[in-house]
């Protein structure tokens, strides 16, 4: 349905202007007194045309007005197409191409510039009624702020035109000028001392389709649909396309139904397709019924990886079957692009916030690869920002895009994890509120990267620890030991102090809401099931990768148990340093020094952990 560059269905005369949109009527009511404009945005979108019968392009739009106020043609111009005349077809055609020729000599004519200002002081200054568009204004130059000479020059010119532009009809005509238009992306595109302060020049924006634009778009493009039915059922389907497409263009939306016949989608899951066509990919690992038999099946997992965390473990598998349901923002009674789900560990350090995120991946896609983890301590500093989404445009590097974004686009189904977020910068958290607000970020190349089907997790050891504000020092809020009904209203008391009063960002714990999960010390028995597991592993590699098979007489591991697990204060991470110490590095010293060969069965039955290093004795056969 989308239109060549012809004649728009916006009426005739003056309601021509009255039936488009705000920007469209300001075009039309500010013609009779500045001989330039620059529209700049959502320049090179579709748009619905004012009887809603077709969707049409911004320079057929200018054109119907053009028209109405007795206009002859529009000269176009960009530098891979040359000057063009509009209309193309139908009527009025076949006199535009005669007055465009005797304008511009030629057309599909690639001038430059020298040879362009002739052209577009030929259409200004001449007595048919004509106007020149300049269709990608913003590609016009090489390199911006850099301007070449001849750069220079013609735009130096195109800034004196508006001076001498022509005048007809006298001081009352409704059009007396024939206008230069430009379209450019953003409005600096074109150099300040062109537009700023010019009374001849009208800059005018042109916005993203708001939701009447992408309502009346999805029922032109959906009205011949393959099975869409005549009734109520396909007003809530358009309804919820035009809602789920906030953020879209148009185009997107013609690209979207493309997608969706191509693939044979059934009418009422349309507005599903969106997401299929910003990720670009089809199978969502979300919507696959084996993952809620997955999560069903391995639920238990999660708590035999996670030892001690019952409250930790409850709460991250709600989350995650509220996911698996699709029911993420169900309470809003709208579509929502906010990621699959949100989570706030908090706690003590060592007592598995990173490891429970490891299996979360692991559960859900299967792969532990699939987490992104990103150390916030990296991002402590102001212009760190810009390594999350990339540099601003004009900035080295802004071409490359950001470390978050990047990854993201690349895989989007991911678990990502925000290491220690309260070591970030402010500025860097302010973009985790459109994350987490509208599901989508865009970068410093313009490109916008989707976090729909992400699963967000923060963690945090606020509420541990508080440090002095006069001496430095910092203090232990809870200890070891402190009962989970004391442990938690502390930890969550301290980090709302800290994003409400020491970094002023509640905006950002209010759209966390409520899934903070605060993690409890390392118990003992939770102590004594990490030691043990930390052993398996060491005996696991040693017989993957060496054939080596390793027992530990029972007293032996009971003495190790009893050290590596006796200070609870950095839980599983701590317990690890003293397996470690205790038992990895005098064993491979001892396998090592004795040269103990694949296949041998290794018995270590004596441990002296007085000595440093301690030492083992082994009973190698074979």
């Amino acid at each position: 349905m989308t239109a060549d560059l012809t004649t728009a269905s916006w009426g005739s005369g003056d309601t021509a202007a009255l039936a488009g949109p705000a920007w469209l009527r300001e075009f039309a009511s500010t013609l009779s007194v500045h001989s330039q404009f620059v529209f700049h945005g959502n320049v090179h979108d579709q748009f619905v045309t004012g009887d809603g019968e077709e969707l049409t392009s911004l320079p057929a739009l200018l054109w119907d007005v053009l028209q109405a106020r007795g206009f002859t043609c529009v000269i176009t111009y960009d530098q891979v197409d040359g000057l063009g005349v509009l209309p193309t077809r139908g009527v009025g055609a076949a006199e535009a191409r005669e007055a465009a020729g005797r304008l511009v000599q030629g057309s599909g004519r690639k001038p430059e510039l020298t040879e362009l200002r002739t052209d577009v002081d030929t259409v200004v200054n001449d007595q048919a009624r004509a106007a020149f568009l300049m269709t990608h204004a913003s590609r016009l130059t090489l390199r911006s702020g850099d301007l070449e000479a001849k750069e220079r020059d013609f735009f130096l010119f195109c800034a004196k035109l508006g001076t001498r532009a022509l005048r007809r009809g006298g001081a009352g005509a409704s059009t007396p000028y024939n206008p230069l238009i430009w379209l450019v992306e953003n409005p600096g595109d074109l150099h300040a001392w062109l537009t700023a302060g010019n009374a001849h020049v009208r800059s005018i924006a042109v916005p993203p389709p708001d939701l009447g634009d992408r309502w009346r778009a999805a029922r032109l493009l959906t009205f011949d649909y393959p099975g869409a039915p005549r009734d109520a059922a396909f007003d809530r389907t358009i309804d919820a396309f035009a809602v789920e497409a906030h953020g879209m263009t148009l185009e997107d939306m013609a690209g979207v139904t493309h997608l969706a016949r191509e693939r044979r989608i059934e009418f009422e899951r349309l507005p599903d397709a969106i997401s299929t066509y910003r990720l670009g990919v089809v199978e969502n690992p979300w919507q696959q019924p084996q993952l809620r038999q997955r999560i069903a099946e391995k639920q238990h997992a999660l708590t035999h990886r996670v030892q001690g965390q019952p409250q930790a473990v409850g709460k991250a598998l709600d989350v995650l079957k509220r996911a698996a349901m699709g029911m993420s923002g169900a309470h809003t009674g709208k579509p929502t692009s906010r990621p699959r789900g949100v989570l706030f560990f908090a706690g003590p350090t060592g007592v598995g916030k990173t490891e429970l995120a490891k299996a979360i991946a692991q559960l859900i896609y299967g792969d532990e690869d699939a987490l992104l983890r990103l150390d916030m301590s990296e991002f402590a500093e102001q212009h760190a920002a810009d390594r999350l989404i990339g540099a601003p445009p004009g900035y080295v590097g802004h071409d490359a895009g950001g470390q978050l974004t990047n990854a993201v686009r690349s895989q989007p189904f991911r678990v990502i994890l925000f290491d220690e977020i309260e070591k970030a910068h402010r500025l860097v958290l302010d973009k985790f509120l459109q994350i987490l607000e509208d599901g989508r970020l865009t970068d410093g190349r313009g490109d916008t990267t989707y976090f729909s089907e992400s699963v967000l997790i923060f963690t945090s050891n606020l509420g541990v620890q508080e440090e002095d504000e006069k001496t430095g020092v910092r203090r232990n809020l809870v200890e070891p030991g402190t009962a989970y009904e004391q442990l938690e209203p502390i930890v969550r008391t301290a980090i709302a102090r800290h994003f409400r009063d020491k970094i002023g960002r509640p905006e950002l714990l209010n759209r966390i809401g409520e899934n903070i999960v605060v993690f409890d010390f390392i118990g003992p028995e939770a102590a004594g099931a990490i030691f043990a597991a930390q052993v398996r592993s060491v005996q696991a590699l040693l017989a993957r990768e060496h054939e080596i098979t390793v027992h530990l007489e029972s007293w032996v591991l009971d003495r190790l148990r009893v050290a590596c697990t006796k200070d609870p204060t950095f839980g599983g991470r701590g317990i690890g340093n003293q397996v470690e110490a205790l038992l990895v590095n005098p064993l491979a010293r001892a396998l090592f020094d004795e040269q103990v060969r694949n296949g041998a069965e290794v018995s270590v039955t004596a441990i002296d952990l007085t000595t440093n290093p301690p030492r083992l004795e082994l009973v190698v056969r074979g």
